[in-house]
């Protein structure tokens, strides 16, 4: 069997709304998301709202490492304005990051939230016809 050599990268992450926060954690997400289309390195950014449960599902797709150390460098106010409304419950990256993106993922003080990492067994994606395309 043979192992896909594609150096992207998913991130889903699942986040608890704080009661009380779903308009500004509304507001804070679409002016995160405004920004990284215009500025981010991100190949898709979706992000999925559950009012009933107070929950937000947010999936970004990176081309590689260098790309997230990007996105992490250019929105950090953003992702700490977005983070004052809500805790992330649980984050999934699939594909294989370097360390460093790993060791990233834990707070200063080593605590961190619930992460896993899920490496690439097989697959393969038809964004760069999209994505070089004027227009598109």
């Amino acid at each position: 069997m043979e192992i896909t050599t594609s150096g992207t990268i998913l991130f889903r992450n699942t986040m608890r709304i704080t009661d009380g926060h779903l308009d500004d954690f509304r507001r804070a997400v679409t002016q995160a998301v405004a920004f990284t289309r215009e500025h981010g390195p991100q190949l898709m950014v979706e992000v999925f709202i559950d009012e009933e449960r107070m929950l937000a599902h947010s999936f970004q797709l990176y081309r590689d490492c260098d790309a997230i150390r990007t996105h992490w460098r250019l929105s950090d106010p953003y992702i700490r304005g977005v983070m004052e409304h809500c805790t992330v419950q649980h984050f999934e990256v699939f594909g294989e990051p370097d360390p460093d993106i790993v060791a990233a993922l834990k707070t200063p003080d080593g605590g961190g939230f619930p992460f896993t990492v899920s490496p690439r067994l097989a697959g393969f994606n038809r964004l760069a016809p999209w994505v070089t395309q004027p227009g598109r």
